[in-house]
């Protein structure tokens, strides 16, 4: 029996996603510049909507480019000595604005660390941390579920334990102040069903796939200075790179 060559070929939506940033790497989309619309891109590529959505998504998630609502997608500016390596998800929420990126603050002040969050900041198990957990929607549907723990005596006096949505991104609000250099991250990516209030903050079924991600954030000394648990609903996010042999 032969198989066609269609039947190999990889999503329509990461199609466009490789087709975008061969575009940037080559210069036809430098850092900065504006890509085609929505509506541009439907009919370039010859897809429906939601495919081209998916896929800025896609890029988005990665950091390659940002989103702003009403004004378009545009490439990202890579930080000094990237190289162009793709962006992790981690990374990526470090440098997201919720303002300008549809978030809203579903809760946020301090709370007493879980067991995990506190083995990971080196905290005993029910020290108060500050938390802060934002939804990210696009087209008013929700796309990501970010929960942030910060000790307590690096919080104070920044807005993260606020309701209102940051206008700067966590990692440039932190700096600018308390004077945090963020230097690494190491995070641990993990398929699983949602937790009970996944379920109903990203509208997704008790048994659908989640992509999800658990983050330890450094400062340049190695201490743990932040932990990030993103949800990700697995039939919008896929992870996937395109790079040279």
């Amino acid at each position: 029996m032969s198989v066609s060559d269609d039947e190999y070929a990889p999503p329509k939506y990461a199609q466009i996603v490789t087709a975008i940033r061969r575009k940037i790497a080559d210069g036809t989309y430098p850092p900065g510049s504006q890509l085609p619309s929505e509506t541009q891109l439907v009919r370039e590529f010859a897809v429906s909507r939601p495919t081209v959505v998916r896929a800025l998504q896609v890029l988005q998630l990665r950091g390659i480019i940002d989103r702003e609502h009403g004004k378009g997608s545009y490439v990202k500016t890579p930080p000094p000595g990237s190289e162009g390596e793709s962006s992790r998800p981690g990374r990526a929420v470090l440098d997201r604005v919720e303002s300008s990126e549809g978030g809203a603050v579903i809760e946020a002040g301090a709370r007493p660390a879980p067991g995990n969050v506190a083995a990971m900041l080196t905290l005993p198990e029910g020290t108060p941390v500050m938390m802060r957990r934002v939804l990210l929607s696009d087209a008013d549907e929700p796309c990501e579920l970010v929960t942030f723990w910060c000790p307590i005596e690096l919080a104070e006096g920044t807005d993260l334990g606020r309701q209102a949505p940051l206008t700067v991104s966590v990692r440039q609000h932190l700096q600018g102040v308390k004077g945090l250099r963020l230097d690494h991250v190491v995070e641990r990516l993990a398929a699983r069903h949602p937790l009970p209030d996944e379920v109903k903050v990203l509208g997704v079924g008790k048994s659908a796939a989640v992509l999800g991600v658990l983050a330890r954030v450094f400062d340049a000394s190695g201490r743990p200075v932040l932990i990030v648990d993103i949800a990700l609903p697995g039939a919008l996010h896929e992870l996937e790179d395109a790079y040279a042999l």
